[in-house]
């Protein structure tokens, strides 16, 4: 009955974002960026279905899954980038790193403001501390890649109007998407947390 049930949220969700994922295109992320940019910015491709895990986490938080209408991009000034390094710095030392058991969903649940989780949990507090400190959610993107050794990795991911910069849970410096070592795979929606996109 809980697979059932998991199933229809997964296809309720997904069905029900296909003609927002559409309206809003791959595109809108670049309006409200500066004219005078020079930043490094990932390129979206064409709607690809969700982590299933992160339809889980929406139907369980929907308050973290709620567009606040904000920029999609951040003026990056030295206090924006002080603060994404404070939130990035406090999450990676204070978290303590641990995969989830594989007994729960194939070993992949999604969590916000634990003390202790994986990838993606890193991701998704230092996103919610940051809505809660004022940031658009827009700007705000969860994303999902291969690590240099093949291993499912995610990570937040910061539009600003100087590029796409990376809050990754392996290190504490913050980079431009392209600098990393990362092979991307997907990436969520600004104006819709429940689409995604493939890289």
């Amino acid at each position: 009955m809980k697979k059932q049930l998991v199933t229809f949220l997964a296809l309720a969700f997904s069905a029900g974002n296909v003609s927002s994922a559409f309206a809003d295109g791959p595109a809108s992320f670049a309006r409200g960026l500066s004219g005078n940019s020079t930043g490094s910015y990932i390129t979206e491709k064409e709607k690809i279905a969700p982590p299933f895990a992160q339809v889980l986490f929406c139907a369980q938080n929907p308050a973290e899954c709620r567009d606040n209408s904000g920029s999609v991009a951040v003026a990056l000034t030295d206090r924006e980038m002080l603060e994404l390094q404070n939130v990035n710095n406090a999450v990676n030392r204070t978290m303590v790193g641990r995969n989830d058991p594989r007994n729960e969903l194939n070993g992949d649940v999604w969590r916000v403001n634990v003390r202790r989780g994986d990838c993606e949990d890193f991701a998704l507090t230092k996103r919610s501390r940051l809505i809660a400190m004022g940031w658009s959610s827009r700007a705000l993107r969860i994303a999902t890649a291969h690590t240099p050794a093949g291993e499912g990795h995610a990570v937040l991911v910061v539009r600003t109007d100087k590029g796409d910069m990376v809050l990754d849970n392996r290190q504490s410096s913050i980079e431009v998407w392209r600098d990393t070592d990362l092979r991307w795979e997907k990436i969520q929606s600004g104006t819709d947390p429940y689409v995604w996109y493939r890289l």
